[in-house]
């Protein structure tokens, strides 16, 4: 895929999850996001407000993660940590699944967690994606997972947090794709350190990507 640096730098989430990042180095994150204009900032909720503060000017979106990174706290907590974010600035809401209940086979239970927080999203039009996280999962496993998060209203469906065992992978985003077809985007997150990796999956269907090594990406 024949991307310019300009055009690649609208499909990346600029990305800081670290527990331990400082203000200064979420600082950083922003004031590299506005220098490359990046599609979104993502961060831990603690830091919203002071995102969505230093990215006013801009068009870049605030995201925040939500039942990060094992999405095994409860549907009301997930509710209320999206509903907290979005009062503090957030555009763009970033769950994670229940996996063990996917796992489980209780399919029901995890639709309903993802249609609780995207109402709780859709009524403040802010977007929601659903991470699935496929390093835990079969292909039939990232088909389910990815049929409930459209059922439910999703507006995303993402591969993974990057806290688990690996993060994307071409075939794993081909897949979901390829389930969800053009009614939803597909984010790619998790390992991905080079525009040839970045291009390689919006080749595969993604249409956004979670990063951390922006600078590293665009240089």
């Amino acid at each position: 895929m024949d991307l310019t640096k300009d055009e690649l730098a609208t499909y990346l989430d600029h990305t800081n999850l670290k527990p331990d990042a400082t203000k200064e180095q979420i600082q950083k994150t922003c004031e590299e996001a506005k220098e490359f204009n990046t599609a979104a900032v993502c961060v831990n909720a603690y830091w919203a407000s002071f995102v969505a503060e230093r990215l006013a000017e801009t068009k870049i979106k605030t995201c925040v993660v939500v039942g990060f990174p094992l999405g095994a706290t409860t549907t009301e907590a997930k509710v209320a940590e999206a509903e907290s974010a979005m009062k503090k600035g957030a555009d763009e809401i970033d769950m994670v699944i229940n996996i063990g209940e996917l796992l489980s086979g209780d399919n029901e239970a995890v639709e309903g967690d993802i249609v609780a927080v995207a109402n709780a999203v859709h009524a403040k039009d802010k977007l929601l994606k659903v991470i699935i996280e496929t390093s835990f999962l079969d292909e039939e496993k990232i088909v389910q997972a990815c049929q409930l998060a459209e059922s439910a209203k999703a507006d995303f469906v993402k591969t993974s947090t990057g806290f688990s065992s690996a993060g994307a992978k071409i075939a794993d985003v081909r897949l979901m794709r390829e389930t969800v077809g053009d009614r939803l985007g597909v984010k790619a997150s998790g390992g991905i350190h080079s525009f040839e990796e970045a291009t390689a999956m919006i080749e595969a269907g993604a249409s956004r990507l979670g990063v951390s090594a922006t600078t590293k990406i665009l240089a």
